[in-house]
């Protein structure tokens, strides 16, 4: 028989057989006789079984591997073939038994991929794809003819395979190559699908759980992992809601995990044709401004004297209580704001004031009114959380997508914080609360659902919190402000990305340049701290730090971004004295986890936004990214009032220099005086 034509034939075997027992003796198997092929076609990896006998036309199979469920139709054929199967279901080829309760009909108007005889009937056939593989199940030893039955997505089961040949091993090692297959816990002759490759994805908790991941070696890129990436990025395209920022996540573990070869020197990838993979993989992600049209390098600007800046103390139980009225009304805000940002919060104090920093309590509102939101609030709550729990097992069975979130949820809150007392051990409430929020958060937002990263939000939230209801309002408010990062289409994530090379580039033209000239210039590696907020770079005590003044939105806009170049500037000397190439520079990156001091890094970014905000020739790019009206400003050390300009609208006249200093920036000579070569958009 001739091989299918249309894509490169990576396995094939004759005398592959399926048992049919849709002739007129239902007590005697008709055998079928067929060829079985495995093709990589249009970046796709096809599984194809065609008979051998083209006169053949029992019983119709056809199942179109691009969209099952769309294309493929169950009805149920005579009752006493069902009573057969179902007397059958202990036997040793109980699937295939099981396939004989129903017959596949093609819908009218599909676009499976199925041969079609002159009179419009099928052969039996079928084919599919490797990404709607769900397991395959091996015949026990000792019983007869070897044979396979796949069984895909959405509890499809095909056929059962026998191969009269032998060899079914040699299927099973093919399909190894293009995805992993590992034993069921429950029978080991079934061989399950990973949900995603290894290579791509050991999911997104593993990639930030482990600083120094993979990066040992990078090496030659294999022409199947290549295959893995392009078709991987395919089936995202198909499916927005398990992709999300799936793209990311998965890019990254390929770099972390696909090169690892024993002779870096002779096997090493050059990093060009990883950007160029990069930037097939993430379309739209252009970072190198200087490389775009329309962008022109027409000056230099000089920054000015870095000033030195310090910390102080944690707010206090007495200063917070001592900013409210008898109604409990806030007096200072913008000075509360000052101290939160300069200084954080003690412990005690997080669980009321978090309320305020996400915007669940509003600031000028009395203890009453925060009373009543409460209670209409909790109301709402579990309102929300009753539509998920009162939905059947029947009912879910139809709802596909609500069990992909429940099953990433419950995937990702085992493996969360787990170190943290707070969520260690076995059967811990912590867990069920962390499960049940991110549950009905899939309620509040159902388009959104859940993604994976966003555990890590929520842990440090409810952790603080102790209360559910509380927990998910606020996580609420803190994913209003994340949404973009989690969304199909990364536009949060890409807009990210070009301020921080713009904010970078101001700074530092010349390691911007160096950057580059390793292949790194789209700062990837910043990818992490962008998208979950620093969550995996401190500690966990560090990042309520960290977040709690992120949260007062002092003392510009995108402070965040601030936060990553004075990281960067950290790193800097080492980077550039040591000639780190591509991949060096993503293995130092990554091994940064748990190794950064948060005060000395916000007292860096403190640094650099006043030194930018004192600039009076700031570029407007810049100025847009901070959210300053111009770029004359006045800043929390200076002498206000004797600047003419402004701030930012919304921190003008709050970030003013904060007394008790504790922790100084330790600024180094060279950030004294800085020449930053700027971009701007001029008219092409």
């Amino acid at each position: 028989m001739a091989a299918p034509a249309g894509g490169k034939v990576v396995y094939e075997q004759e005398g592959v057989f399926i048992h049919s027992s849709c002739g007129k003796n239902d007590d005697q198997d008709n055998l079928i006789s067929g060829v079985l092929h495995v093709l990589e076609k249009e970046a796709e990896v096809i599984v194809d079984w065609r008979p051998l006998d083209d006169t053949l036309d029992s019983c119709t199979i056809l199942y179109a591997g691009k969209d099952s469920s769309s294309v493929v139709e169950w009805t149920q054929t005579p009752k006493e073939k069902s009573l057969r199967g179902s007397e059958h279901q202990n036997s040793y080829e109980a699937e295939w038994d099981m396939v004989n309760t129903v017959s596949f009909k093609k819908k009218p108007h599909s676009n499976g991929d199925a041969t079609v005889h002159a009179n419009g009937e099928s052969k039996w056939s079928f084919l599919f794809s490797l990404t709607d593989l769900k397991s395959v199940k091996q015949n026990k030893e000792g019983m007869g003819w070897s044979y396979l039955v796949f069984c895909l997505k959405d509890d499809i089961i095909l056929p059962a395979l026998h191969f009269h040949h032998g060899d079914s091993k040699l299927l099973i090692k093919c399909l190894e190559k293009y995805v992993v297959l590992c034993e069921s816990p429950q029978d080991k002759r079934i061989l399950l699908v990973n949900c995603q490759n290894k290579s791509l994805s050991q999911s997104f908790e593993n990639l930030l759980d482990e600083p120094s991941y993979g990066l040992l070696q990078v090496g030659k890129l294999h022409r199947r992992k290549t295959f893995e990436v392009i078709h991987h990025w395919k089936k995202l395209k198909r499916d927005p809601y398990t992709a999300t920022m799936g793209r990311f996540s998965k890019v990254t573990n390929y770099i972390f995990d696909s090169f690892r070869l024993s002779d870096q020197s002779t096997q090493r990838r050059p990093p060009s044709e990883m950007v160029d993979f990069l930037s097939d993989a993430i379309p739209g992600l252009k970072i190198n401004q200087q490389e775009e049209p329309g962008f022109e390098v027409i000056t230099r600007i000089y920054l000015g004297k870095r000033p030195e800046v310090n910390r102080r103390e944690p707010v206090s139980v007495e200063e917070w209580t001592k900013n409210m009225d008898s109604e409990g009304r806030l007096i200072h805000v913008d000075s509360i704001k000052q101290m939160i940002f300069k200084g954080g919060l003690c412990h005690a104090l997080r669980k009321e004031v978090w309320k305020f920093l996400l915007g669940y309590f509003p600031w000028h509102g009395t203890r009453e009114e925060r009373t009543n939101l409460q209670k209409r609030k909790t109301d709402e709550y579990f309102r929300m959380k009753l539509q998920w729990k009162s939905v059947s097992e029947e009912q879910e069975k139809r709802n596909s997508r609500l069990r992909d979130y429940r099953s990433l949820i419950e995937k990702d809150v085992n493996r969360t914080d787990r170190t943290n007392k707070f969520y260690e051990g076995q059967d811990n409430p912590g867990l069920i609360l962390l499960h049940d929020i991110l549950m009905t958060y899939c309620m509040y937002d159902f388009d959104l659902g859940y993604v994976q990263g966003m555990s890590d939000l929520l842990s440090p939230v409810l952790y603080v919190m102790e209360n559910e209801v509380d927990a998910f309002w606020c996580f609420v408010s803190y994913m209003d402000q994340m949404h973009q990062n989690f969304e199909e289409q990364m536009q949060g994530m890409k807009t990210q990305l070009i301020h921080l090379s713009t904010l970078l580039r101001l700074l530092d033209s010349g390691f911007c340049n160096y950057l580059e000239s390793q292949d790194s210039g789209y700062l990837y590696f910043c990818f992490r701290w962008l998208l979950i907020r620093f969550k995996r770079e401190f500690s966990f005590q560090d990042i309520l730090r960290l977040w709690e003044v992120m949260w007062t939105e002092l003392p510009c806009q995108n402070f965040h971004l601030l936060i990553c170049c004075a990281i960067l500037e950290s790193e800097k000397q080492q980077i550039m004295d040591k000639h780190y190439g591509f991949n060096e520079i993503l293995k130092h990156v990554n091994e940064l986890s748990m190794k950064i001091d948060v005060e000395d890094i916000l007292c860096k970014a403190e640094a650099i936004s006043m030194q930018m905000m004192s600039c009076k020739e700031l570029p407007q790019a810049v100025c847009e990214i901070l959210g300053m009206e111009n770029s004359s400003a006045t800043t929390p050390d200076s002498d206000t009032g004797e600047e003419e300009g402004d701030v930012m609208s919304h921190s003008k006249s709050t970030y003013q220099n904060i007394s008790m200093p504790q922790t100084a920036a330790n600024g180094k000579k060279d950030n004294a005086q800085q020449m930053a070569e700027v971009h701007r958009l001029t008219p092409a």
